[in-house]
């Protein structure tokens, strides 16, 4: 090879969990290999996934030009075509949509594939927006759930602390929490093993003994799926029979503990939540339940960290409210070493973006609808909206269903929603209706498969952009351009600049290049006064006086610093939910058996509760197929040894896991490390459904329900099925 090895500054801008450094050496206009920070501490080190990153960028399967659909839907057939042919079409179909059926019948779909500052869906957003409009689905796979529980009891999505603060914490309860894997911000796990290291005793709550637990808990308490807010309440019931609540914090910053009261100790229904009514529902024993209260009310400060997969199951709106009721009632919000719980979005360098209107506690009318367009999903959500679990079910049955409006054309960018929602048959039965898709990818995944005109993107190596922190760590990461745009894939930025004039628009573009956007985004921060050495540096760690911890405000002086909610207090009673009169959302956290869960009827035919998780080799379905990866960490379903047993499942067998949704084939890992009665199967693989629609791919979601919460949680760790060996 010819000429010298420059190294270009840049970093991961997946949804994966972390944005880490990542400095590209680079040689002849080629990535040769990748390292990471060896700066400054705290260093934000990637992962094997940022790290591999050079397997994607030249993965022989990257889209090389715009292609139109010649054969069949899904089947994969495609023919060449230029940009210009391929616009006009998706322009024409706009256009003869729109006049057709109106705006509401384009449906956008954007997600996790780009989490950077300016490439991503958004541009297909905001040109969708001055075309017209269109339908834009409301709720997150990931923490739907949770964002509606942390909205509903304290207000605002800002609800965390920094990682560093736990070596302030006496205790940390890791409940459903795998950061070894999912990252939960780039340095959580140098911190947990600095915990551990201070002897800072840590405890896991988990259906699988994960990483996580392996590397930084002392104990794993196994726990059943969709059960978690069972134990959480009977904790609080130990706390209140023992005398262990801290009533003066509960008196001074929560309403709503007298409604609380009465549920958990049995006087609203006849049923004491005690530890004994507890162990029954969750398989924990009751004596665990009450030493482990006892240690979280007694070794304050302590951090009880409710993890995101106890949210992503049916009802997990209920896991996120009772965790946030322990916190308070024993004192942990808004002091070093404690945890709020809740969203748990954590900003050193900004609060959010969005002040409530006027004062919180005078302006009542203000903060009442404030609060409410807050608890209704947070993103706009409006009557012309549907939740994104139901997606498939929209398109087959449109206003006749009750959605509001017919979705004809589908706009997908920076997502595949056909591994990543629920009910894949039903997915490939409704983009088999539609009139038109478009999709914006790098690869041939297979929703793109299913596309009429499919738009080659290129990857966050081959442009300019920025990224800020996952959750809110000081810092905030550039993204220099490492090598030029491979074959003719374009920013999804500047397919939208192509398009705007096709649907009659001369105000789409702003004429300024990346590096100038990015300037007047970067000064908006307020943090980053020196741009040049931001860029140059690739990183801009943030000096803070203090780690970051919610409500410090709030809890100091709480006459002039309300919490954002209609009382101005953290709401363990909302009254906006009281209004809803929903027994499936009541104004309290409840346990509520989810549909599909371990005593459900069906059970009797699917006995087995499955889980889908974060693989902790892939992002969602952006690294799928990537070979070092696959070496690394193969794809498997996780199965007790005593139900592999009763199946005559060696590890390494080849199984059928299934419902009345479909089957996926796969290998089973027979394995201790998950609790009997339980399977995982980790989400994110592609879809690869044979004529009788059994999947080879491994795709969970061709298992999952498409239900939701009211609240917005999706069901995916709330699924029945079966399993049996199939050679």
């Amino acid at each position: 090879m010819k000429g010298p090895v420059g190294i270009v500054n840049t970093a991961c801008a997946h949804d994966c969990g972390g944005r880490c450094v990542l400095r590209a050496h680079v040689k002849n206009g080629r990535v040769v290999r990748y390292e990471t920070d060896i700066g400054t501490e705290p260093q934000l080190r990637a992962c094997l996934r940022g790290r591999i990153y050079r397997q994607r960028l030249y993965s022989p399967d990257r889209l090389r030009y715009p292609m139109k659909r010649t054969g069949n839907r899904g089947e994969g057939k495609f023919q060449r075509v230029s940009w210009d042919e391929a616009l006009d079409i998706v322009a024409s179909e706009l256009l003869r949509v729109k006049k057709t059926w109106g705006n509401a019948s384009i449906v956008c779909l954007t997600g996790g594939g780009s989490r950077s500052v300016l490439h991503n869906g958004a541009s297909v957003q905001r040109l969708l927006s001055k075309f017209g409009g269109y339908t834009r689905p409301w709720g997150t796979p990931s923490f739907e759930g949770a964002l509606f529980a942390s909205m509903a009891t304290y207000g605002t999505m800002t609800t965390g602390s920094a990682r560093e603060d736990l070596l302030n914490s006496r205790m940390i309860i890791m409940w459903g929490w795998n950061p070894a894997a999912t990252i939960w911000d780039t340095s959580t796990p140098l911190w947990l093993i600095k915990a551990r290291e201070k002897g800072i005793r840590i405890v896991s709550v988990d259906p699988r003994l994960t990483n996580s637990i392996a590397v930084y808990a002392d104990e794993w308490v196994p726990i059943r799926p969709g059960t978690d807010a069972a134990m959480l309440i009977a904790m609080a019931y130990v706390m209140i029979k023992d005398g262990l609540y801290n009533k003066r914090f509960l008196d001074t910053y929560t309403v709503g503990f007298e409604d609380f009261h009465r549920y958990v100790v049995g006087e609203e229904d006849g049923i004491p939540k005690t530890p004994e009514w507890a162990s029954d529902i969750t398989r924990v024993p009751a004596t665990t339940i009450d030493r482990l209260a006892h240690e979280y009310a007694t070794n304050r400060p302590g951090a009880l960290i409710p993890g995101w997969g106890p949210a992503r199951g049916a009802m997990g709106e209920q896991f996120t409210r009772s965790a946030a009721a322990l916190a308070a009632m024993t004192g942990n919000i808004g002091i070093k070493g404690g945890y709020a719980g809740g969203f748990m979005r954590a900003f050193h360098s900004r609060e959010m973006g969005k002040k409530s209107p006027g004062n919180l506690v005078e302006n009542n009318s203000a903060i009442r609808q404030y609060s409410l367009y807050r608890l209704r999903g947070a993103a706009k959500p409006t009557a012309a909206r549907f939740c994104r679990a139901k997606l498939w079910d929209a398109i087959l049955r449109g206003k006749a269903g009750g959605y509001p409006c017919d979705p004809r054309l589908l706009y997908v960018v920076s997502t595949n929603p056909l591994s990543s929602h629920p009910d894949t048959n039903k997915g490939i039965e409704a983009l088999k209706c539609l009139e038109f898709i478009v999709v914006h990818e790098q690869r041939l995944t297979p929703t793109a498969k299913f596309a009429d005109i499919v738009l080659p993107t290129n990857t966050f190596m081959e442009r300019e952009d920025a990224v800020p922190p996952w959750l809110g760590s000081p810092y905030y990461l550039y993204l220099n351009k490492a090598v030029e745009p491979l074959y003719e894939s374009k920013s999804d930025h500047d397919i939208c600049v192509m398009l705007a004039p096709r649907l009659g628009m001369a105000d789409y573009d702003e004429n300024k290049d990346d590096e100038v956007l990015l300037r007047e985004i970067a000064a908006r921060t307020g943090d980053l006064p020196d741009f040049d050495r931001f860029k140059n540096d690739g990183v801009v760690k943030l000096d803070v006086a203090e780690p970051f911890i919610s409500f410090t405000k709030q809890i100091a002086d709480p006459v002039h610093n309300p919490f954002p909610t209609l009382s101005g207090k953290i709401e363990l009673y909302s009254e906006h939910l009281a209004e809803w009169r929903n027994p499936l959302l009541p104004p309290i956290p409840k346990y509520i058996p989810p549909p599909e869960g371990y005593d459900d009827p069906l059970a009797s035919k699917y006995p087995l509760q499955l889980i889908t998780t974060h693989h902790p080799a892939r992002t969602h379905s952006t690294l799928e197929g990537i070979p070092w990866l696959e070496e690394v960490s193969p794809r498997y379903v996780w199965i007790n040894s005593a139900d592999a047993g009763n199946r005559n499942i060696a590890d390494g067998d080849q199984v059928m896991v299934f419902n009345d949704r479909g089957k996926v084939m796969v290998c089973a890992k027979v394995t201790e490390r998950i609790m009997p009665g339980v399977l995982d199967l980790p989400q994110g693989a592609w879809s690869n459904l044979d004529k009788d629609g059994v999947d080879h791919g491994g795709c969970a979601n061709v298992l999952v329900p498409d239900n939701h919460s009211p609240g917005g949680a999706w069901a995916a760790n709330t699924v029945l099925v079966e399993l049996r060996k199939t050679q």
